[in-house]
């Protein structure tokens, strides 16, 4: 595959990512179930790290496993109760992003549905309560 191949290229690159991310991070920011999960008073290095985690777990910059090693996105997650609410607040705003997002780039339905799919899975992924 090359890198015009992959979903990273097909869906944007990094500006379609970034501009992802910064739209979810707008609604965690005024959700009280999910902002506490970011101890952060800056939002902002949680918006880094998941960018990096989406872009390279999409076929993009391994920039994530390189900073942080592997996801484990369970363990990381361990500390904060993730129960039926939070998951479904945090897809919510994922949807919100995606929703948002998706407008400003050619992406086909294709991938799109992918995406959905994925952000759904790994929500459902999360819950550890």
């Amino acid at each position: 595959m090359t890198d015009e191949q992959t979903p990273y290229a097909r869906f944007g690159g990094e500006a379609f990512f970034s501009a992802l991310v910064s739209a979810f991070y707008e609604q965690v920011a005024l959700d009280e179930v999910l902002r506490p999960m970011y101890p952060e008073d800056d939002l902002g290095p949680a918006e880094d790290r998941l960018r990096m985690f989406l872009e390279q777990y999409w076929g993009g910059p391994t920039t994530y496993s390189d900073l942080r090693g592997h996801p484990r996105l369970r363990m990381r997650h361990a500390p904060y109760v993730v129960d039926h609410d939070a998951r479904e607040r945090w897809l919510a705003a994922m949807t919100h992003a995606v929703n948002v997002t998706l407008p400003n780039f050619d992406v086909d339905e294709a991938l799109t549905a992918e995406l959905r799919t994925y952000f759904s899975n790994a929500a459902l992924g999360m819950v550890n309560s």
